[in-house]
């Protein structure tokens, strides 16, 4: 997030690290980056030391499933150098409570964006590892009544922002659109045989990756699931793989950020820079 949480402070991040995960760990700076939680460079005598993050619960996760995963990613980095996983704390859990959220950390990693070269090498070297068994099995993100359900909360004004009624009106103009892909998506996703899932990391784009001296990594894996491969076969430029199912993920991940985007903009809001790379994502996501 460009904005630090209004629900936790530096200073009960870096008391919770010292805790957790760093004793001697002296700041933490707050990093402008990535949507959907938050996060800080920690650092002891200047020197970075952990990444760490603030994630929220909600449709994705719950305590129990967000740890699953982040055990889940330990356990494949016993075997491939390619996972930065979260590391386990004191208590040898991966996450522990702040605020409404859940804070994890994991090492620092120099290194920069690539270019993208190697993310076809990346997948076809994780979908082959064997999935850990904590690894949480994909399921449908979108329900069957999504449109009923905008279509009644669109009904009336959302004011609590300066972006509220901008994206209610988007919402109305495509209702009739966001049926026909919720249908469309529910049929596709009760085609698939969970006899083929593997190991996917769910978002596997260059933002999720690091080009170190010793090759390009996955990190943030908040989004692993046991799901078909197309999942992450998407990514690539072209995507490769089952057409219904690279469609259908498509629709996922479309209809996924539109009802986000609704609940953010449903609710008060300040309209601040994340506010506004949001309502952004909602027109992309409505016009793709």
């Amino acid at each position: 997030m460009r904005e630090r949480p209004t629900h936790a402070s530096d200073e009960e991040v870096l008391s919770l690290v010292r805790r957790a995960w760093l004793p001697d760990a002296d700041e933490v700076e707050h990093l402008p980056v990535g949507f959907g939680g938050w996060h800080w460079r920690v650092t002891v005598a200047g020197e970075p030391r952990l990444f760490a993050t603030l994630d929220v619960l909600g449709v994705h996760h719950t305590a129990d499933t967000l740890e699953a995963t982040y055990a889940a990613a330990a356990a494949l980095a016993d075997d491939l150098d390619l996972v930065v996983p979260s590391l386990p704390g004191r208590d040898g859990r991966f996450t522990t409570p702040l605020g409404d959220g859940l804070l994890s950390a994991t090492r620092w990693v120099d290194g920069h964006r690539p270019d993208g070269s190697a993310t076809a090498e990346l997948l076809e070297r994780l979908h082959a590892a064997p999935p850990p068994p904590a690894l949480t099995p994909w399921r449908p993100l979108v329900a069957s009544d999504l449109p009923e359900e905008l279509a009644a909360r669109t009904l009336t004004p959302w004011t609590g922002g300066p972006h509220g009624e901008d994206a209610r009106d988007l919402l109305v103009a495509h209702l009739d659109g966001v049926a026909t892909w919720v249908a469309d998506y529910l049929r596709l996703a009760g085609a698939t045989d969970p006899s083929t899932w593997v190991t996917t990391h769910g978002e596997p784009h260059i933002r999720n990756q690091l080009q170190t001296g010793r090759g390009v990594v996955l990190v943030d894996w908040e989004s692993a699931r046991l799901a078909p491969a197309e999942r992450d076969l998407r990514w690539l430029d072209p995507p490769v793989g089952d057409p219904d199912l690279l469609r259908m993920f498509a629709l996922e991940w479309r209809l996924d950020e539109l009802t986000q985007y609704a609940d953010r903009f449903e609710q008060p809001h300040p309209g601040n820079e994340s506010d506004r790379v949001a309502l952004g994502g909602l027109r992309e996501s409505l016009t793709p």
